[in-house]
């Protein structure tokens, strides 16, 4: 049996990534590809249980290195867990987050660099990388608007951060994809959700292809 193919979506707060995972797992299904859909952190009893300490942290909430060590451990769950067994008997996994962000936001954003992040994922899931990762991209007002339409007044610990730590974010996308050109793709999210998920499966099609002929 052949491996099956490993696809993360990444993006800021508001891109539109999560509604694009859930199509994209759809669209496999549907041309007979079995797909497993998850998110990070998630995905797993484990990691979920650390989600919701993510996101609605105790107390005063967690410093940054805190964080990159949960984000890292819920990960460790996740990939042992579900996301190598998955691959390991020939299914497709769509990953709604993995480790580019926690490269993004507390490596990048949170000013705890790179090779922090890299580290603790060599440890904890011995390195796994997608095989693609798809950075969904939009403006400003894109995103302020969907983000209102999606959570109103209220946001969570970590989207609710300032406007600077967002932007941080967001340009730490855009250079890992500049950096690896050949594992990642970047979306151009403006426009209609149909129009953004054609996009994407245009930018899939290679790995479709090969998958066919497995």
């Amino acid at each position: 049996m052949s491996r099956g193919s490993f696809i993360a979506l990444e993006g800021g707060e508001g891109t539109g990534k999560s509604t694009q995972a859930q199509l994209l797992a759809a669209e496999l299904e549907r041309r007979g590809i079995d797909a497993v859909l998850t998110r990070e952190p998630g995905g797993t009893p484990g990691a979920e249980a650390i989600r919701a300490l993510l996101l609605h942290p105790p107390g005063e909430g967690w410093g940054m290195r805190a964080e990159a060590l949960l984000f890292a451990a819920a990960r460790s769950d996740h990939v042992e867990r579900l996301i190598r067994p998955a691959l390991a008997e020939g299914r497709w996994v769509v990953c709604d987050r993995f480790l580019d962000s926690s490269r993004a936001y507390q490596g990048g954003a949170g000013l705890l660099g790179d090779e922090l992040v890299r580290s603790l994922h060599e440890l904890g899931s011995e390195g796994l990388l997608p095989d693609l990762t798809l950075v969904i991209a939009v403006g400003d007002a894109t995103a302020a608007a969907r983000l209102s339409a999606r959570d109103g007044a209220v946001s969570d610990a970590i989207g609710g951060r300032g406007d600077s730590y967002h932007s941080r974010v967001n340009a730490a996308f855009v250079e890992f994809a500049a950096a690896e050109p050949a594992r990642f793709a970047v979306i151009d999210g403006e426009g209609s959700v149909d129009l953004v998920h054609a996009r994407i499966l245009a930018a899939l099609e290679p790995l479709l292809a090969k998958g066919s002929r497995a």
